[in-house]
């Protein structure tokens, strides 16, 4: 792996834990200092990688040098900082492996506690969302703006909302009590599966899947189901979905690394273990009266992988699923997802019919994911004039190449 190459690798897996480790540390009030150096110590890495080699151990050369420039920059305060006085002999002294200096357990405490300050109640809910993407998760402006719906403009005033809150705080960065766990937990399992979304289909350009965000929003995830505040239905049926979409994450991609549509995909490659443990997580989360989205949505996974073939798939209990998911959890999303599935069941025209005299809001009209349903039930229906219309009008809006690619493998294949 060339140097360039490894810092992009390590800016996407080593970014969010290094924030959370240096602002335990430092405190939530210096977030936007421990980023700024974050960022600088990746940009240093580049320029010294390039030049003189890899050091031995990558992360722990990262750490050293952001947490030297973090307490550099705060001891150049108006006043002697508690901070640098705590840590200036450990500056000095953090030993060259990493791993010993901070256990796995460490860095994964860090890195929850961290998810859980992002979604303090005195931070709006969608500031809670861009800050927590951005700082922990490592997500451009613009993978936030595609997955929240909302312009590159409003990702950057929710996040100054957000950093403004945490630098006049008292925030504490030790460990949060019950009563601080309950009300917050349902951000952080929004944050994670948004995670896990972006990795399942990527809005950047040079990847179709992010198998280390998957990765990572499950590790993550399961670590929270191991924390008794955070044992919950939702959490249960989160960590479920994961699973059962992770068994199939290797099958979406053919040898170009190209998407592969579900009903041409090769189902003796699903990963029948991750499959059996989805399950399980599954049947954990059906204990008590609770009933969430994410149940909703692991219920419809299930249904696609205990499905022997795509012919065979159970339509009526998917389009079943998606009208409770509209129910708990009301998204103009929901309702184009129970189209296809409708159309799947019942037929194009069905479909349609699905569709008629329904308020889309203007940034669904917008996207390739409208002007794509519209497309395909109207090839379907034989509607030449506004198959071809819709068609071109997704195309041209599709994020990726790869989804481009997809988009006009499926929807040629009706004309």
């Amino acid at each position: 792996m060339t140097p360039s190459k490894l810092v992009d690798h390590f800016f996407r897996h080593e970014y969010g834990k290094l924030v959370s480790i240096l602002t335990h540390k430092v405190g939530v009030q210096n977030l936007e200092l421990v980023e700024d150096a974050v960022q600088s110590t990746l940009l240093k890495a580049l320029d010294s990688w390039t030049r003189g080699g890899l050091p031995d151990n990558p992360p722990a050369w990262l750490f050293k040098v952001a947490f030297n420039e973090v307490i550099s920059v705060i001891r150049q305060g108006s006043n002697r900082s508690k901070i640098v006085e705590r840590y200036s002999l450990e500056i000095m002294n953090v030993p060259d492996s990493y791993s010993n200096y901070l256990t796995d357990k460490e860095i994964q405490d860090d890195v929850l506690r961290m998810l859980f300050i992002c979604c303090n109640n005195s931070i709006p809910e969608k500031s809670q969302l861009v800050l927590a993407l951005k700082t922990l998760c490592g997500f451009g402006i613009q993978e936030i703006g595609f997955r929240l719906f909302i312009g590159d403009a409003n990702v950057y005033k929710r996040l100054s909302r957000a950093r403004s809150i945490l630098r006049k705080s008292s925030f504490s960065t030790e460990e949060l009590s019950l009563e601080e766990y309950s009300p917050r937990l349902p951000g952080v399992l929004k944050i994670l599966y948004i995670m896990f979304t972006e990795g399942y289909l990527s809005t950047r350009a040079e990847f179709a899947i992010r198998l280390e965000l998957c990765e990572e929003a499950v590790r993550l995830t399961s670590i929270l189901v191991e924390h008794p505040f955070c044992q919950t239905p939702e959490a249960y049926a989160l960590l479920a979905l994961m699973h059962l979409h992770s068994a199939r994450i290797r099958s979406r991609k053919n040898s170009s690394c190209g998407l592969v549509l579900l009903e041409e995909q090769n189902r003796m490659n699903w990963d029948q273990k991750m499959i059996r443990v989805g399950l399980e997580y599954l049947s954990k989360s059906a204990q008590g009266d609770i009933f969430s989205r994410y149940h909703a949505e692991a219920g419809i996974a299930a249904e696609h992988c205990l499905t022997r073939t795509y012919k065979e798939t159970r339509w009526d209990k998917i389009v079943n699923s998606y009208e409770l998911l509209e129910k708990i959890a009301p998204s103009p999303l929901h309702r184009l997802n129970r189209t296809v599935a409708v159309a799947e069941w019942l037929g194009p025209e069905a479909g349609l019919e699905v569709l008629k005299d329904f308020d889309a809001p203007p940034w669904l009209m917008d996207s390739y994911l409208w002007a794509a349903v519209l497309a395909y039930l109207h090839h379907r229906c034989g509607h030449r004039e506004e198959a071809d219309h819709y068609q071109e009008k997704a195309i041209n809006l599709a994020p990726t190449s790869a989804i481009k690619i997809l988009l006009e493998h499926r929807l040629n294949s009706y004309t």
